[in-house]
């Protein structure tokens, strides 16, 4: 297999283990309800204010079909409420409800044990030079495009 395969296929691999531990840590603190196409939404949201319907989709490389239906469940379990947009009545906008608030402080917490988790494994200095490796990676791809 060629490297660039080998590197999507290691990626792959390591964000499954994170998602999965993720959702691990939530769970004990009691958010049950969960899935990992969730949590990329929720990540976005908990580092964004109110972006549109059509700015979290992109971000997490979602259709609109698959957008619109996450966003369902999400309000449905209370996660999330969307508003129109003053400025623009065609559009909406995505916050974090209380309840979500909850689980932001709850998902920042797990965060920071995996990423204390991850630092035993492989050290501090490692772990910030695969992260800078990664980001000037996709910053040098992300440009031809």
């Amino acid at each position: 297999m060629k490297r660039v395969g080998q590197i999507g296929k290691l990626l792959k691999k390591i964000y499954r283990m994170y998602s999965n531990d993720l959702l691990l840590l939530l769970q004990d603190k009691g958010f049950v309800d969960l899935r990992p196409s969730f949590l990329e939404i929720l990540l976005f949201l908990c580092d964004h204010s109110g972006p549109s319907i059509k700015e979290v989709g992109t971000s997490c490389g979602l259709k609109k079909q698959t957008m619109t239906s996450h966003l369902n469940e999400l309000e449905k379990r209370g996660y999330i409420k969307r508003r129109q947009n003053p400025d623009d009545k065609r559009e909406q906008n995505v916050f974090l409800t209380e309840y979500g608030e909850k689980f932001k402080l709850s998902l920042m917490e797990s965060i920071n044990k995996i990423e204390q988790d991850y630092i035993k494994y492989v050290g501090d200095l490692e772990l910030d030079r695969v992260e800078m490796h990664l980001k000037n990676f996709h910053e040098r791809i992300n440009t031809k495009r």
